[in-house]
């Protein structure tokens, strides 16, 4: 019998991404593509349903029409066995007009699911983060340590302790301190420069989770992180799990251990995606053993005519035709076009870089057609007036910036507006229709 039989999965995917704009102005912060062809979202499904979990409510909330889009085409289960499911569930305003004003609001809004269900434990995991993790483990130390609830946690820098709920322990991993984004904390015992943070999933005994939500409800708390928890610390037994003690079969000897990202900032986010670069990458992204999920794909094959790449990804569909890549990822369907260069770039779908452009450290959203001769990243104040610029000097080109001379429809390329001679060495899948 599966060690998570009985395991229902709630993961929170409403997040606005404010942090993450402009790549969130028209979609949720889980939806956002990462790497080749997934969405962040892709991870924490791939996790639940690798260990065996497989029941599975997605609760969504802002600008969720992507996201529901990706699991309708990428996450349907099998609909002969009916516990076997990836359902969406958006704010169904059961008891009055408001939107979710929490996490434990969210899962409040939908108790009924979780009456229904009658799971012996209840996985609240987030949707926001890039990992590998066996949540298996996970339930076996909250059965060991007979927990009522278990909080996921690693250790983090100091210095970033205001972005974590942060936990403090005693000799037997039972949380004596649950601190939402606390301005100073003591480090972890055995070190003088890292806290242990809470990673944002927890396991509930699920009779457990319905008093404590009922009783967050009556008196006005909405947040596991900043109110449920720290009120139970008191009534229930709350064990800190360590991430770090978690194996994944597959993992090469190179990989970082017990890698995870929070990608909720365009830096973290341009970072993590370089993480999965190279011949021995931080975090490599094709485990036989513990795949992440993605989208169907229906492409062709990347095509490279002729030009110079180093450690770059390029995606289904794309064309590289003289051009110069460094460092560079570019997801389905980009024609990058001669003499152009892209160095340490995030190219999403469908967009087109033009002949002899030049960028440097940026993210180019789907649908842009980038002009021949562009540059981006090498004038601050010039970016800046035009784009979005992080402090660290990242540059995003929000989605259909630039006007469209061509898009990309069903592997074919549809002129717009202006219509553009297509190279004949690219064939028929870039040929111009009208």
């Amino acid at each position: 019998m599966s060690r998570t039989r009985n395991v229902l999965a709630i993961v929170m995917a409403g997040g606005e991404g404010s942090r993450l704009h402009p790549l969130t102005d028209e979609r949720c912060k889980p939806a956002v593509p990462f790497n080749g062809k997934h969405r962040i979202v892709d991870f924490v499904l791939s996790n639940l349903v690798n260990s065996e979990i497989y029941s599975i409510y997605l609760l969504v909330q802002y600008k969720s029409q992507s996201l529901i889009e990706h699991i309708r085409s990428s996450w349907t289960m099998t609909r002969f066995i009916p516990q076997h499911f990836v359902t969406v569930v958006p704010p169904q305003m059961r008891n009055g007009p408001e939107w979710f004003q929490g996490t434990a609001d969210s899962v409040y809004q939908n108790i009924h699911l979780i009456e229904s269900f009658q799971p012996d434990i209840v996985a609240v995991f987030g949707a926001d983060h890039i990992y590998r993790m066996d949540v298996r483990q996970m339930v076996d130390f909250h059965r060991d340590s007979k927990a009522h609830v278990s909080v996921a946690t690693l250790p983090v820098p100091l210095s970033q302790c205001n972005q974590f709920g942060i936990v403090e322990i005693d000799a037997h991993h039972r949380i004596a301190n649950f601190v939402e984004k606390p301005k100073n904390t003591r480090p972890m015992p055995g070190s003088s420069t890292h806290a242990l943070a809470s990673m944002g999933n927890y396991l509930f005994d699920a009779d457990v989770l319905l008093d404590a939500l009922k009783k967050a409800h009556a008196t006005g708390h909405s947040d596991f992180g900043r109110d449920i928890l720290p009120t139970m610390l008191q009534s229930h037994r709350l064990m800190a799990y360590d991430f770090t003690a978690n194996e994944i079969p597959g993992t090469a000897s190179y990989e970082e251990h017990a890698y995870w990202r929070d990608v909720g900032t365009i830096d973290a986010y341009f970072d993590a995606h370089f993480d999965t670069l190279g011949a021995t990458p931080r975090f490599r992204m094709t485990n036989r053993e513990w795949p992440i999920y993605a989208s169907p794909d229906q492409a062709e094959s990347a095509q490279i005519e002729n030009g110079v790449i180093h450690r770059s990804v390029v995606g289904s569909g794309s064309i590289v035709d003289g051009a110069t890549l460094n460092h560079a990822m570019l997801r389905r369907s980009v024609l990058v076009e001669r003499d152009a260069t892209l160095e340490h770039c995030i190219v999403m779908e469908r967009s087109r870089i033009g002949q002899g452009a030049h960028v440097r450290r940026a993210i180019i959203d789907q649908d842009n057609d980038i002009p021949p001769g562009e540059r981006i990243g090498f004038d601050e104040a010039e970016d800046r007036r035009r784009f979005h610029v992080t402090e660290s000097g990242i540059v995003v080109v929000p989605r259909q910036f630039f006007p469209t001379r061509t898009a990309f429809v069903s592997n074919t390329l549809k002129v717009d507006r202006v219509r553009q001679p297509v190279p004949a060495a690219l064939g028929n899948d870039f040929r111009a229709a009208a």
